[in-house]
């Protein structure tokens, strides 16, 4: 059950609209550099909330990564996907999150539902007024244990496991945005992947 909730995307170098509005907002213009993030902004802050699982870290990784691009922006050379920058800026400042979280275990992150266990929260029946109340503790109890297996994972395969099955992103682009190979990318996601199935079981 462990399937991509998404089609897998390849992100490719800047078309010539979106390299005009890089190179725009190289020069300082703050429209273009609106337009330019507007369509991957919503895809970030997706990103950090799944990762993150508090409204308060997420919004301020969101930020943050954000703040950065700007900042950083004159720095992009047109030899990989703006995407791709982005979200390895984003995935930076989300692993900076979960590393200072994970030295402060005393601090338990804030669980939202709507966003927990990086989507697989979602595949839980949303239970009506009728519903079976066996039915409805049993979807509470994998809710429980999805997450608690979901936080054994290390920052970097929690972040392979999103990136790969929810936000849908290729293999060989989860390596270039973590700064490795699609061979390292892939063994992490085997690790992730094999944690999950000894912890949940026959609930994958």
């Amino acid at each position: 059950m462990l399937q991509s909730a998404a089609m897998a995307v390849e992100p490719r170098l800047p078309t010539s609209d979106e390299a005009s509005l890089i190179r725009a907002a190289q020069r300082g213009d703050a429209d273009a550099f609106e337009r330019l993030v507007r369509g991957h902004d919503q895809g970030v802050l997706r990103l950090a909330l799944n990762l993150l699982r508090s409204r308060e870290d997420a919004r301020d990784a969101y930020q943050e990564s954000l703040l950065r691009v700007f900042r950083g922006i004159g720095s992009f050379r047109f030899d990989c996907a703006f995407q791709t920058w982005l979200y390895r800026i984003a995935t930076n400042v989300c692993l900076d999150f979960l590393r200072r979280r994970r030295a402060r275990p005393e601090e338990p992150a804030e669980i939202q539902s709507e966003c927990g266990a990086g989507g697989l929260l979602d595949r839980l029946e949303t239970p009506s007024a009728g519903a079976d109340p066996e039915r409805s503790a049993w979807n509470r109890e994998l809710g429980l244990r999805i997450e608690a297996a979901l936080g054994e994972l290390t920052p970097r395969e929690r972040m392979v496991f999103e990136l790969r099955h929810y936000q849908g992103l290729r293999l060989r682009n989860i390596g270039e945005i973590l700064g490795t190979s699609e061979e390292a990318a892939k063994n992490c996601l085997f690790r992730a992947t094999r944690k999950l199935r000894a912890a949940l079981g026959e609930h994958l």
